[in-house]
């Protein structure tokens, strides 16, 4: 009978049945064989509803839409450039950094190279850099950005796992930043190799970008520095951020109007928002059935008798995180770590630094052929064939890897950030 059962279930996966409803019915069939009271499900989502951080969710999602609707990104991008852009490689440092932060304040690699990816690719093509290279670039900068904060997968993740997601962010900054740099390294490597040159500086040109942006610069300071320094938690940072964010792009630079496009873009968002939860509420409940069946338990016991090595079972955890991240992500967060924390807590691995793991994994999910959200996504944006997205990205993917190491085998890495 469970043969049938989850045979029917992928079956309704393949004809496009919406997520919740499958961890749903299969929890309550999980629930009843195992005559244990299927109304977990309900109490999981009533206790989701009743958490602190959960507001964290819809204000920060709801602010990085806004800041995508508005003309946002081409200040960020035009002060980014007159800052850096007299640096060999500095309009490809200025592309990494500026899509590492907006992809940070949206939460979604789509909306990054749908909104930056446009701006981006003439301006480098037209400073001479390689094709190759930039399509590599941007579709790799379509996930940088999740390690820092307000980064809509380590809210998720901190909810599911259960850690605090103050910690979480802390501990993400110098991971994140050393990746900035190697990528940056790569970069001015490219740029001399290829004899390109950086724009002239200008002070006037830094005048004009800071006066165009001056009500937007602050916005990362206050919410990174607030978090980081604990004058506010992720929730009361997420309430500063959408009052901010809907106050300068309504009211001072007027790129949005109060009743045409708020009203849209908050239903646009909220969409995304209610679709995590449903998920989130059954996957919840989906998870108090693994650990009554002490499914983590067995998990482990199994894995001991093959795997006694902490080495070994980060090089597998890695392995089953990239492809499990590439093919589905929200769900991955949701499903899988309530499975991966407890067996990994019985390797003495700590749970902020697997989260940290998780997340790098995640970043590259989005990017690994041939399933990575990325590829389709910049296929789509810049016409090109898939095949030679995978050839473009295959530099990038090695760095990211690299780091993926670094991260694993240093926990210091992410543990000096968050205290640990």
């Amino acid at each position: 009978m469970g043969i049938i059962v989850g045979l029917l279930i992928l079956l309704l996966a393949f004809l496009g049945a919406p997520v919740f409803t499958l961890i749903g019915a299969g929890s309550i069939y999980l629930f009843s064989g195992a005559g244990i009271d299927s109304s977990a499900v309900i109490v999981e989502m009533l206790r989701l509803a009743s958490l602190p951080a959960l507001i964290a969710i819809p204000l920060f999602t709801f602010s990085g839409y806004l800041l995508a609707e508005s003309r946002a990104p081409q200040r960020m991008l035009a002060l980014a450039e007159a800052l850096f852009g007299a640096l060999p490689g500095g309009l490809a440092i200025v592309a990494l950094f500026t899509t590492a932060l907006f992809t940070a304040f949206t939460g979604a690699s789509g909306v990054t190279i749908i909104a930056l990816g446009g701006l981006l690719y003439p301006m480098l093509s037209k400073q001479g850099y390689p094709e190759k290279f930039t399509l590599g670039l941007l579709t790799t900068t379509g996930s940088l950005g999740l390690l820092f904060p307000p980064s809509l997968p380590i809210i998720l993740y901190g909810l599911v796992a259960k850690i605090n997601i103050d910690s979480l962010f802390k501990a993400g900054l110098l991971p994140g930043g050393l990746l900035l740099l190697a990528l940056s390294a790569y970069a001015l490597f490219t740029a001399r190799k290829a004899g390109i040159k950086g724009v002239p500086f200008r002070l006037a040109e830094l005048k004009k970008a800071s006066a165009a942006a001056a009500w937007e610069i602050p916005l990362p300071f206050v919410i990174i520095g607030g978090i980081y320094m604990g004058l506010f938690t992720a929730g009361e940072a997420a309430s500063v951020m959408a009052f901010y964010v809907l106050v300068t792009e309504v009211f001072i630079y007027r790129d949005l109007k109060l009743f045409a496009d708020v009203p849209r873009v908050a239903v646009k968002s909220m969409l995304l928002v209610g679709a995590i939860f449903l998920v989130l509420g059954t996957a919840l409940g989906f998870t108090n059935y693994l650990i009554d069946a002490e499914i983590p338990k067995n998990i482990f016991e199994w894995l001991h008798v093959y795997v006694s090595s902490k080495v070994v079972f980060l090089l597998l955890l890695n392995a089953f995180l990239l492809v499990i991240n590439m093919i589905e992500i929200f769900s991955a967060i949701i499903i899988v770590v309530p499975i991966i924390v407890p067996v990994a807590a019985q390797y003495g691995i700590n749970p902020v630094h697997l989260g940290i793991i998780f997340l790098l994994n995640l970043e590259i999910g989005y990017m690994l052929p041939p399933l990575g959200l990325n590829l389709f996504l910049a296929s789509s944006r810049f016409h090109r064939k898939l095949p030679e997205l995978y050839r473009a990205t295959g530099p990038f993917l090695l760095i990211l890897l690299v780091m993926l190491a670094l991260v694993t085998y240093l926990p210091s890495l992410s543990l000096l950030g968050a205290g640990g």
